[in-house]
């Protein structure tokens, strides 16, 4: 796999202002993961050195982030890449770890469950592989709730992850871990999934960029061919250029093309032009800034102060900016509640659990297998048509504006207890924390949040801003903008310094 066409412009770039510093081996984790890629690129630093660090720092974390580590193969795999000729790969010998749903041959694949410990599966999953060949190197798996059923990470299996230096706070979920491992500085960036905001949501209350690609945009891990569309993959990281690094690897090109296997695609863009888009951070927008959500009819949902003083700073800064501000009020999506849970609920209907699997999942699996068993087929057709007619609407709505922005949570980030045991009401302790992530999938858009606020507590609030399909490209260059006008990643940085 060869490195998309605007690398060379980010060498260029890199040297004019420096090359990167590496004055002592503890500046690696300090580096975005495009600095370390461009040492590594010079050689600078090896792939060994990078991997022993990063692991050592997973060694001594205290976040919970990973639930398994593979220092043997992580070392081996660097050793292989310091020794090959070939400098080109996407993600040339930079750390990442493969969230805990996504199987790699040979390597523990638990899902967050019980009833899947100690599973090693000997076929690895698209997205690993195409990882794999994008020069990415492994360091093992990070922590997901049961099945990736939860906008919280905890599970019974392997404990509570929570964010990094607040032990009482959770890390969001789904892909709580490998939110809590960038925050940590365990990793320069990590991939998830996003079903209902699993990105997104972790990413917000981590204080990270989280992006969520349109519906059928990543060939490895799509959306196409599951009932709803809902889950798709995406990058985590620290700042916009490092995210869209990581989503010019998991496209997976080959000799520059997307090797898309279903007729379902996004419109196709120039090669390499995500990290383009967010190296150059140019343009002016119409930007809707949205008020309500799809659960207002069925659920209590209160938008915080903190999350309106997310929004406030965006708008402020996006206003400097120059571009065009308008209000928009959320389309009416007349049983949205009713049609996403029995979504969700087939989802984990379709899991082939056995009863004596069944008896060893959590309260919220269960509760969700049992529903979604009880669905009919009718039920089933009745609610995609459904999610089918609100994705009309909704694309249809937004469909005269750039981007929508939205609170990426309307609460801060949650203490471990809050969702609570009973698991019908811990389903819409979820849809408080987080009801404007649900319908972006739904709708299939893309999506990114940003973490423009910080609370009075110190505490990350972030952004989202939804674009029109296949366009991840401008919800980057926007993206830097605010970047530029609000630098985050220092926050980050003195997290985990």
């Amino acid at each position: 796999m060869r490195a998309p066409a605007p690398l060379p412009e980010v060498r260029a770039k890199r040297a004019s202002k420096g090359a990167p510093r590496l004055d002592h081996v503890t500046a690696l984790h300090e580096l975005s993961a495009i600095d370390l890629w461009d040492a590594l690129h010079r050689r600078r630093v090896s792939a060994r050195e990078v991997a022993e660090h990063f692991l050592a720092r997973i060694d001594a974390d205290a976040s919970n982030a990973f639930v398994t580590v593979t220092p043997e193969a992580a070392l081996a795999r660097a050793d292989a890449i310091d020794a090959a000729d070939d400098r080109t790969p996407v993600i040339l010998g930079l750390p990442f770890a493969d969230k805990d749903l996504v199987q790699r041959a040979g390597v523990r694949t638990q899902f967050g469950s019980r009833a899947r410990e100690g599973f090693v599966p000997t076929v690895s999953d698209p997205m690993a592989v195409v990882l794999d060949e994008a020069g990415g190197v492994s360091l093992g798996k990070t922590a997901t709730p049961e099945l990736g059923f939860a906008g919280h990470t905890s599970s019974a299996l392997t404990g509570h992850t929570t964010l990094p230096g607040r032990p009482d706070l959770g890390a969001g979920g789904s892909s709580g871990g490998a939110a809590a491992a960038v925050a940590a500085g365990l990793l320069p960036f990590a991939p998830g999934s996003d079903g209902g905001g699993s990105v997104r949501i972790p990413a917000a209350v981590c204080g990270l960029v989280g992006l969520k690609p349109s519906r059928g945009r990543v060939p490895a891990h799509s959306g196409v061919g599951q009932i709803g569309g809902l889950s798709v993959a995406g990058p985590i990281a620290r700042t916009v250029i490092d995210a869209a690094l990581l989503m010019e690897a998991m496209l997976g090109r080959v000799n520059g093309v997307v090797p898309h296997r279903t007729t379902l695609r996004s419109p196709e863009h120039d090669q390499g032009s995500l990290l383009a888009a967010a190296m150059r951070g140019e343009g002016r927008y119409r930007i809707a800034v949205l008020e309500g959500t799809p659960w207002d009819d069925a659920v209590d949902v209160v938008i915080a102060q903190e999350a309106r003083d997310a929004i406030a700073v965006a708008v402020r800064e996006l206003d400097r900016a120059g571009h065009a501000l308008e209000e928009l009020a959320m389309p009416p999506l007349p049983g949205y509640a009713e049609v996403f849970a029995r979504i969700w609920q087939f989802g984990a209907a379709s899991v082939p659990f056995d009863d004596r699997q069944l008896s060893l999942v959590e309260p919220l699996t269960r509760w969700l297998v049992e529903e979604g068993r009880r669905l009919t087929a009718v039920d089933v057709g009745r609610a995609v048509s459904q999610a089918t007619a609100f994705e009309r609407t909704i694309v249809g709505a937004f469909a005269p504006f750039d981007a929508v922005l939205t609170p990426t949570a309307a609460l801060p980030p949650r203490p471990l207890d809050w969702y609570g045991d009973d698991p019908e009401g811990s389903f819409q302790q979820q849809v408080r924390h987080t009801p404007q992530t649900s319908f972006v999938n739904v709708a299939g858009l893309p999506a990114i949040t940003l973490p423009v606020h910080v609370t009075a507590e110190g505490l990350p609030m972030g952004a989202q801003l939804i674009g029109r399909p296949g366009e991840e490209a401008t919800l980057l260059a926007i993206g830097r903008q605010l970047e530029r006008r609000i630098p985050w990643e220092q926050r980050t940085l003195a997290r985990f310094a």
